[in-house]
């Protein structure tokens, strides 16, 4: 009789082992390459974990790829040698890139199950950028704007106030300089430089999609800027000198820069001399800023189960909660209006961080044209050759120009 009780659980018991052991081999692989380190970096590990553990279809592993830049490189070698992640930060420059070529996967069939009530809540400019030829190939994840980062203790010394437009910053700038340091420090980077455009009023593509370097407020963006250099009122740095920027930056030999308000959490694990400011763009009346950041993107040959893994993935990532974690680790701004009462206190508590924040009113995306990959390389030339080699400006930007409308 004991013998006869005891089968049933037993096979109970292999039933159930067979059912555990499915589920396990059920299990969807998606690969997440990304371009956040340090405390963003960590953020991304640890929803990963959580996601992982609080269901058992899907397993998201995050693979730290460099840079944006060193990203790009990576993703477009893994896509012809069919080594390609599932889910990918596409830098929004890349993003139409990756488009265009055929390297990522619509997801407007997915994204039609999301609820209005979801989609209404994420912020316009965000969830927008996603769609290129009336179709959804990306899913917003990290949205910054440029600032200004300031030497606060030397603004109050000299009596100075944040500049609000460009006459004001060059008069600041000046104010600022000495023989120790410069008023500002100046990189030759495409998108720093295009906040300087946009907030005139400009923009570096016409509304056609076509290269718009010699445009007034191109030309006139790039004179301001080497006429301070012929001042001796900045000094210049190109993206290979990024680090020594910083490294300036924080030892005063400079005092101001403009960068992504994404570089706040590195700059606190510095050591400053002085109390860190910082603020909007400047601008003229009408002035845009340029949104930065990435969208998430399913690349080619993932699975529809694969797919179905990254949205539920990303739909978890836009949780209030995750949201307000992902905001206070990064400092991006917040992608959904139900999360930004979460970050009243943390705004309160560090106004200046809400500054990026602020300037999404006034923002506008950054070209989504597939060769402005190509063309910025061209523009950042010339702003390396007008302000470290002395060329003048126009000449510079008429060169670039012609390299971008020559590029297929």
């Amino acid at each position: 009789m004991s013998s006869s009780i005891r089968r049933p659980r037993v096979k109970r018991w292999f039933v159930g082992l067979l059912v555990l052991s499915g589920l396990a081999l059920a299990q969807t692989e998606v690969s997440f390459w990304h371009s956040m380190d340090g405390p963003a970096g960590r953020a991304i590990e640890a929803f990963a974990a959580t996601f992982n553990a609080k269901q058992s279809a899907y397993k998201v592993t995050p693979r730290y790829v460099g840079d944006y830049r060193e990203g790009e490189t990576k993703v477009i070698a893994a896509l012809r040698s069919g080594g390609a992640p599932t889910l990918f930060q596409a830098e929004i420059l890349l993003f139409p890139r990756l488009v265009a070529e055929g390297a990522v996967l619509p997801l407007d069939d997915l994204t039609s199950s999301l609820p209005k009530s979801f989609t209404d809540d994420l912020f316009p400019a965000a969830w927008e950028y996603g769609r290129l030829n009336g179709k959804r190939y990306g899913l917003p994840f990290n949205t910054s704007t440029p600032v200004l980062f300031f030497n606060q203790d030397q603004l109050r010394a000299k009596g100075l106030k944040v500049p609000s437009n460009w006459k004001e910053f060059g008069e600041v700038a000046r104010a600022l300089n000495s023989r120790a340091a410069k008023g500002f420090i100046a990189l030759t980077e495409s998108w720093t430089f295009e906040a300087m455009v946009t907030s005139r009023g400009g923009n570096l593509v016409t509304p056609d999609g076509k290269p718009n370097f010699t445009s007034p407020e191109v030309v006139q963006a790039l004179e301001f800027l080497q006429n301070l250099g012929k001042e001796g009122v900045i000094s210049v740095r190109n993206l290979s000198e990024a680090t020594f920027a910083q490294v300036d930056f924080i030892r005063t030999k400079g005092m101001m820069v403009m960068a992504s308000i994404a570089n706040w959490p590195a700059a606190e694990q510095a050591s400053f001399a002085f109390k860190l400011g910082v603020a909007p763009v400047p601008r003229e009346p009408g002035g845009k800023v340029p949104l930065g950041g990435a969208q998430l993107v399913v690349l080619r040959g993932a699975s529809p189960e694969q797919q179905r893994g990254a949205l539920e993935f990303w739909k978890f990532l836009m949780e209030p909660e995750n949201i307000k974690t992902w905001v206070m680790a990064s400092y991006y701004v917040p992608l959904r209006q139900s999360a930004t009462p979460l970050l009243d206190g943390f705004y309160k508590e560090n106004p200046y961080r809400k500054v990026a924040f602020e300037q999404v009113a006034v923002a506008q995306p950054r070209p989504r044209v597939p060769q402005f990959a190509v063309w910025r390389n061209f523009l950042e030339d010339a702003l390396e050759k007008a302000l470290k080699g002395g060329v003048p400006a126009r000449q510079a930007l008429e060169e670039a120009q012609r390299k971008a409308e020559a590029v297929k």
